[in-house]
């Protein structure tokens, strides 16, 4: 059979890092290469299992949860094939189609004829204007958990897909699971010693260094250096009504949704310690600063925490919410001047975001104040 060469899309590097939000314990593993190259050697290697015309890879997004901690959508992170592009970030309802079935179920799906199985979702083929004729999917999954499904679509030589290739690829999935754990475990092994446990931000070590970076990169170029002070509300109530597991992992979704919001270049963000934390942004004026805590600030209290199951819970967790935060925006050289030394200027910087926030708690809490000169 004549070897075809597929081109593979993949999501961006930015949008592709919500979905592998996903972390364990460290390991030491090096890392191997970045999501972006794994997730298209992943279907490449698909491909020369079972050829097909087609396939794609779909993962649900840890960042949204049901309750009883399902996702409600899979997302297309990658594809090949005819309109392969157009996929890439379309979404299914986990309820919809054969994906949908296999992530809820955790089982392998043959279909040697879609005209006549019930779970096929024709909407995608007709957006595309292709025909799909048989299909193949397998779940992906993360320990006991399926966090995706990796689909074929007719098979290259016309006929139907059959029970060797279901086997084949269920084999081949398996083994992409390992694979993306060990990706999981060394992005978080890598970043360990620059990092805060908890959260996967920075930690207070290397904030200090990086502001201290910026705030001398600011001066040699005459430009800014924005910093936030964030401070959760009430989060003392959290520890006391559910317990500090629940209030750690909290942090920890407080950390997820920091990342997710916050995706400007040369941007930090770090857990400063407690359940306070710090942005440094290169480069903004006060009012761009203001804007990006203003949306961390709706970003937080939109947020459901606490949605699923969790190993040091008998069953749900039944937080109200909503969590509110606490903002504080101080701008070097807006509010502090450029003399003094580099310690001087970075505490000082910190300390005017500090006592924004503060102002902040005092009038209401849940809010966003600007320093005051």
């Amino acid at each position: 059979m004549e070897e075809v060469a597929s081109q593979v899309y993949v999501l961006p590097q930015n949008q592709l890092e919500a979905f592998i939000e996903r972390y364990r314990r460290d390991t030491g593993v090096p890392e191997v290469m970045p999501p972006a190259s794994f997730f298209e050697e992943v279907l490449q290697r698909a491909n020369a299992f079972v050829p097909s015309e087609a396939g794609s890879l779909l993962f649900d997004n840890p960042f949204e949860r049901s309750p009883e901690g399902r996702a409600p959508y899979l997302y297309f992170v990658a594809a090949f094939g005819p309109a392969a592009a157009t996929l890439l970030g379309q979404r299914i309802g986990v309820g919809e189609g054969v994906a949908g079935f296999v992530y809820r179920t955790g089982l392998p799906y043959l279909v040697k004829d879609v005209s006549t199985d019930p779970n096929f979702c024709p909407r995608f083929d007709e957006k595309a204007a292709f025909r799909t004729r048989t299909l193949l999917a397998v779940p992906i999954r993360l320990g006991a958990t399926v966090c995706g499904v990796l689909e074929l679509v007719n098979r290259l030589d016309g006929q139907p897909f059959d029970e060797r290739d279901k086997d084949l690829l269920s084999i081949f999935a398996a083994y992409t699971a390992v694979s993306l754990q060990n990706l999981l475990d060394a992005r978080r092994a890598g970043e360990a010693a620059r990092s805060d446990d908890l959260t996967g931000l920075a930690n207070d070590r290397h904030f200090h260094r990086r502001l201290a970076e910026d705030l001398e990169r600011a001066d040699a170029t005459g430009s800014r250096v924005a910093l936030l002070f964030l401070d959760l509300d009430n989060f003392k109530g959290v520890n006391d009504t559910h317990g500090h597991l629940a209030g750690s992992q909290v942090l920890k979704e407080v950390g997820y949704v920091l990342r997710r919001t916050v995706r400007l270049p040369g941007v930090t963000l770090a857990r400063y310690g407690g359940d306070e934390f710090v942005v440094i942004l290169p480069g903004l004026d006060v009012d761009a600063a203001a804007k990006v805590a203003e949306e961390i600030r709706q970003a937080i209290r939109k947020q459901p925490f606490l949605r699923g199951r969790f190993s040091w819970a008998p069953g749900p967790v039944e937080f109200q919410g909503p969590l509110t935060c606490s903002v504080g925006v101080a701008v070097y050289p807006d509010h502090v001047p450029r003399e003094g030394s580099s310690d001087q200027k970075r505490n000082l910087l910190l300390r005017m975001a500090d006592q924004a926030m503060y102002l902040a708690k005092n009038s209401g809490k849940d809010k966003v104040v600007v320093a005051r000169l």
